[in-house]
């Protein structure tokens, strides 16, 4: 049985100290201090809407009940989304304002609570999701992340997290280090998806299709770095199961700071894209999502 209250308890005295996410910067964010993540207990949402372009059981027909946090654990020189997760852009909130938004959500008949980029917000989600559950809320968590997760703190979402979207970045960390400064992304991502795995198993769909518990395993194809795609997916079919989600994903666009990187520098190659496709089915895993190029 879970205590949510002791969780709760947990995760903001991890705060005081922070190590929340694998960086453990040490900043006293319960104080006011910002972390990496440039954020301190103060939530900050770039936007809360139903969103339509995820993974077909997620999104489905009425869509998916997005809140994008503002912040990040990470640094990458290719985010997509640099101006909520690097510049911070977004506007103060509270815990109270956040299980509003989720009420809402699913009055509007989202299909789930989806939280992007939740990491730093971790002890605030259970509260909120721990309230709003009490008011009523009946949909899915979905903990839509990077994959740079700690462990402790995943083991304190146990529960409140019903469908875990995490990504896998790297499976190389010379590469982890040159593109997000991380040298150790690959092995604490390898154990962060062993803990969600553990916690909530491979997808499970309703009568309609539409995710309500499991893993997907989302991987950004990067030009010029096919071997690390191809590694990443050997990790899952060896590692967490063959019956495991992959969305291998095509968008990538050169933003932020990528253009700083020759191989980066341009769009993702068609002809790389289907290499990594045709890998995937090699391996038989069979369910994968892939792009039109």
């Amino acid at each position: 049985m879970v205590n949510f209250e002791n969780n709760i308890k947990k995760l903001y005295s991890m705060m005081d100290k922070c190590t929340i996410c694998p960086r453990k910067c040490g900043v006293n964010r319960n104080y006011g201090q910002r972390g990496f993540c440039k954020v301190s207990d103060k939530i900050f949402v770039a936007s809360c809407n139903t969103h339509f372009g995820e993974e077909p059981p997620i999104s489905s027909k009425k869509g998916s009940g997005t809140i994008f946090f503002s912040g990040c654990t990470l640094g990458c020189v290719f985010c997509q989304n640099y101006p909520i997760s690097q510049f911070c852009n977004g506007k103060e909130t509270n815990v109270e304002n956040l299980v509003k938004m989720m009420l809402d959500l699913q009055n509007r008949s989202a299909h789930n609570i989806n939280f992007v980029t939740p990491t730093h917000y971790s002890a605030q989600i259970v509260k909120s999701v721990y309230i709003a559950r009490k008011k009523g809320l009946m949909l899915p968590i979905l903990y839509n992340c990077s994959g740079y997760e700690d462990i402790e703190t995943l083991k304190l979402l146990e529960g409140t997290v019903d469908i875990y979207l995490p990504d896998i970045k790297y499976s190389n960390n010379e590469i982890a280090f040159k593109y997000s400064g991380i040298k150790n992304y690959v092995e604490i991502n390898q154990v962060a998806l062993k803990e969600m795995k553990k916690q909530v198993g491979d997808l499970i769909v309703d009568a309609n299709g539409v995710a309500q518990r499991g893993l997907i395993v989302r991987h950004l194809v990067l030009p010029g770095n096919i071997e690390n795609s191809k590694k990443a997916l050997d990790f899952v079919i060896k590692e967490l199961s063959k019956d495991t989600f992959v969305s291998l994903m095509a968008q990538y666009h050169t933003a932020h700071k990528s253009n700083k990187f020759r191989e980066l520098s341009r769009s993702l190659k068609k002809e790389e894209y289907e290499d990594v496709t045709n890998y995937l089915k090699d391996l038989n895993l069979e369910n994968g999502w892939v792009q039109d190029l």
